[in-house]
């Protein structure tokens, strides 16, 4: 066994070093941060490297645009459908699926391919792509679309912005 070998025994615990507690012990009067100083007077903030330009101001911000008129649908695929079909008689509309979790309150809808679909069914969406429709149709369904509330009769034909009053608008 050498010195460097030696380490305190399983479970012990020493307790930390309290420094500026006067300066009768070690540790008081600078509190080991030598004398004066910036580092001596707290006033380094964490990013701080000594001068050197930072690596906050080394890279670059970010690019892009993000569109404040974006229309967001939540997206519900066949196989969600046909399940869901079994659960239900009727129509298949925002609601029901609201009502079934498959999709949140207010959500604008949007039906998708993904997967299967043998039952008829009949279903009322904001919007579907080409596959899915023909998938439906094929199945012996229907699908109705719903005008999305901004493009109704005497509405600006655009989803209000969202960002707050300092965006580009």
């Amino acid at each position: 066994m050498k010195v460097h070998d030696l380490k305190p025994a399983a479970g012990s615990t020493k307790s930390r070093k309290r420094v500026g507690r006067g300066t009768g012990g070690k540790g008081g009067k600078t509190a080991g941060r030598g004398s004066k100083g910036q580092r001596a007077r707290n006033t380094v903030h964490r990013a701080f490297e000594g001068g050197q330009t930072p690596m906050l101001r080394r890279l670059p911000k970010l690019k892009g645009f993000q569109n404040p008129f974006r229309v967001e649908y939540q997206a519900v695929n066949l196989h969600t459908l046909s399940d869901l079909a079994e659960k239900v008689d009727g129509d298949i509309t925002p609601a029901v699926l609201v009502e079934h979790g498959v999709v949140r309150k207010g959500a604008f809808v949007k039906i998708l391919a993904r997967g299967e679909i043998n039952t008829k069914v009949d279903v009322s969406a904001h919007g579907a792509s080409k596959a899915a429709v023909e998938a439906i149709e094929a199945a012996g369904g229907s699908i109705t679309m719903i005008t999305l509330p901004f493009k109704e009769e005497g509405k600006a034909g655009r989803p209000p912005s969202s960002g707050n009053q300092f965006m580009n608008r």
